[in-house]
């Protein structure tokens, strides 16, 4: 049986060896990351111009990393139940979600109860690109700017409608804001979808909407709709001829689709930096800038503390909207 001292220096020795295997074993975790399949959760159906961007980044980083990144579609409750199941996740960089307007700005002040925390659930890593949105109108309508519609709108209460792909959507607070802001007595009517919401649109059942820019534009090109203004603080790359409902006698206002990435909170700061690092190369590259302007939207690269920030100022900004307007889900 071995004598105390001896037992000392064998404990002594095995305590040593798991202090330095513990040591060596964080660095190399994110060294070497990915070491298996990671996950990106898009929280909305197949098809839109979220789960395209996802899909586009997520084969470009499979083919930097030598690793699979598949895309996983997990919808239901306004993105609600895919950036839970994230937010649950193990906070290892494995998992990730595209966050939305929705899911990080929007819901958290329009649901009643929500299953998890926006800002402290998450990592942010980094915004990936923002879509604009714009006013456009039914042609029948007899206004050519948006201070005629505010005009037409207030000697009409009551009698114009708007469309909006769900309540909640960027499309529906929008038209909010533009009621409060401009003391109009408006309409909305929520559609399952933006799809439908434009087919109303063109068939004179709402007389206008807040749509995505690239969508609309197909639309107003063939002269079956009519573009007012963009919802941006500054003109759009996209259609730089439109000015901004600021410019065109909305002073301040400013509502944008945005979506980015963002993992558990707790994960390595190495991780988070990895991530970052190689999606931001991909955002810049012209490629996916070509690919993003085809989906209607411009990249918007930024660091996490960056994207950390914007998102606060998000919370705050919708919380205002949806509280002001009143706006609730279904």
């Amino acid at each position: 049986m071995p004598t105390a001292p001896l037992r000392r220096r064998v404990c002594a020795a095995a305590l040593f060896i798991v202090a330095v295997a513990g040591l060596a074993a964080g660095p190399v975790t994110a060294q070497t990351f990915p070491s298996r399949p990671v996950k990106l959760v898009v929280p909305f159906p197949p098809g839109g111009p979220l789960d395209t961007v996802g899909r586009t980044i997520a084969q470009k980083l499979t083919e930097a990393w030598g690793q699979s990144v598949i895309v996983e579609n997990k919808p239901g409750a306004g993105g609600n139940i895919g950036a839970d199941a994230v937010a649950k996740s193990p906070p290892d960089g494995y998992t990730v979600v595209m966050g939305a307007l929705s899911t990080h700005a929007v819901n958290p002040s329009l649901y009643p109860k929500m299953p998890y925390d926006a800002a402290k659930d998450f990592a942010p890593i980094t915004l990936v690109a923002i879509t604009p949105n714009v006013l456009v109108v039914n042609p029948t309508l007899p206004v050519n700017s948006v201070r005629d519609l505010i005009a037409y709108a207030k000697a009409n209460p009551g009698k114009l409608n708007f469309g909006s792909g769900s309540n909640g959507s960027a499309g529906h607070l929008a038209g909010e804001l533009f009621k409060v802001d401009t003391g109009t007595d408006i309409v909305h009517v929520p559609f399952k979808g933006g799809a439908p919401a434009t087919q109303a649109l063109l068939a004179g059942e709402t007389q206008f909407m807040f749509d995505n820019l690239a969508n609309a534009m197909a639309q107003v090109k063939a002269g079956k709709l009519r573009a007012l203004a963009v919802t941006t603080a500054q003109r759009s790359k996209l259609a730089p001829e439109l000015p901004t409902m600021a410019e065109a006698g909305v002073p301040g206002f400013d509502i944008t689709t945005w979506f980015g990435l963002l993992a558990p909170a707790g994960t390595p700061p190495d991780v988070i930096v990895r991530w970052n690092a190689d999606v931001v190369k991909i955002l810049n590259s012209p490629d996916m800038r070509e690919r993003l302007t085809a989906a209607g939207a411009e990249p918007a690269p930024t660091t996490p503390p960056e994207f950390a920030a914007f998102i606060q100022r998000e919370l705050v900004k919708y919380a205002r909207i949806v509280k002001a307007s009143g706006a609730k889900v279904d």
